[in-house]
C-alpha cells in the first residue's frame, strides 16, 4: 500500500471538528499514518492553508518523529520539537481563516532517510519542509477544511 496519512477526527476532504481550530480549544488533532518507505528514519509534519488572502499560511511543523512512530494523539503538539509558525509562535495553532469561504488545510508528512535534522531555533515551517526535502524518501497528506 502507499504511504497513507488520516485522522480519526475527521475524514479528507471533510470538515476538521471546531476543537481543533482557534474556534475550539486550538490542540493538535490525532493523526495516523502507514506503509512509510523502507529506510525511514524519521517524520517531519506540516499544515499549510493555500486559500489564505495573502498566499500560503502555515500553521504547524514539527520534526524528528522517530521512525517508529505510527500516529500522534490529540494534543501531541506539546511534546514535539517544533518551529515557529507563521503566527510567530512555536507550537501548533489551527485553522483560524478569516469569515467567509472554507480553507483547505494541507497536513503533509516525509518520510525522511536521516533521524535528526539539523533545525536552527529560529526555523520557521517553510525553512523546516526545504530543509526536509533532500532526505524525503515519501510523503503522504490529508486535507480537511474550515469555515467561519
Amino acid at each position: 500500500m502507499p504511504f497513507a496519512l488520516a485522522s480519526p477526527a475527521f475524514e479528507s476532504g471533510q470538515p476538521i471538528p471546531a476543537i481543533f481550530t482557534c474556534a475550539g480549544t486550538n490542540v493538535s488533532p490525532p493523526l495516523a499514518w502507514q506503509d512509510a518507505p523502507p529506510g525511514t528514519e524519521s517524520f517531519v509534519i506540516i499544515i499549510e492553508d493555500p486559500d489564505a488572502p495573502a498566499g500560503t499560511f502555515r500553521h504547524w511543523g514539527v520534526y524528528d518523529i522517530p521512525a517508529g512512530v505510527a500516529s500522534l494523539p490529540q494534543g501531541a503538539a506539546a511534546r514535539l520539537e517544533s518551529v515557529r509558525n507563521d503566527f510567530g509562535r512555536t507550537g501548533y495553532d489551527g485553522p483560524c481563516p478569516p469569515p467567509g469561504a472554507p480553507h483547505h488545510y494541507h497536513f503533509r508528512i516525509a518520510a525522511l532517510n536521516r533521524a535528526s535534522l539539523a533545525v536552527d531555533g529560529t526555523a520557521d515551517i517553510a525553512a523546516l519542509w526545504r530543509d526536509a526535502a533532500p532526505y524525503a524518501i515519501g510523503e503522504a497528506e490529508l486535507i480537511g477544511t474550515f469555515r467561519r
